[in-house]
């Protein structure tokens, strides 16, 4: 070893040194146990937007972009009470006549689903 310094020879060293740490620190990452995802439930009563979508009309809101969601409203509800389902489905298609007072059909169909006109 004639001829090199000690610095020379210890960079060879301190570098795979380097080298195998880091080697150990991402096969040390891989071998972490799995997180299983947890599934949750959370259950809404179809009734709160057909109250807040109709509380909105008895206040004089005017029909806009929702209209195109009664279906779907309707087939929520029918889950949970096929009588309503189809109370809710007539009083929609009122609501949407032309002419029609959308006040005043709302305030009645509210009554109709047992639903006070206020919150």
């Amino acid at each position: 070893m004639a001829g090199r310094s000690g610095f020379d020879v210890r960079l060879p060293v301190i570098a795979g040194g380097i080298g195998l740490a880091m080697l150990a620190g991402g096969l040390a990452g891989c071998s972490q146990a799995t997180v299983k995802p947890k599934v949750i439930t959370i259950n809404v009563d179809p009734m709160v937007q057909v109250a807040n979508t109709l509380r909105a009309y008895a206040n004089g809101q005017a029909l806009g972009s929702e209209v195109t969601g009664f279906e779907q409203m309707v087939a929520t509800v029918k889950g949970v009470s096929a009588e309503k389902a189809a109370i809710l489905e007539k009083g929609l298609a009122e609501i949407q006549k032309p002419g029609a007072d959308i006040k005043a059909k709302a305030k009645a169909l509210l009554g109709q689903l047992g639903i006070s006109a206020e919150k």
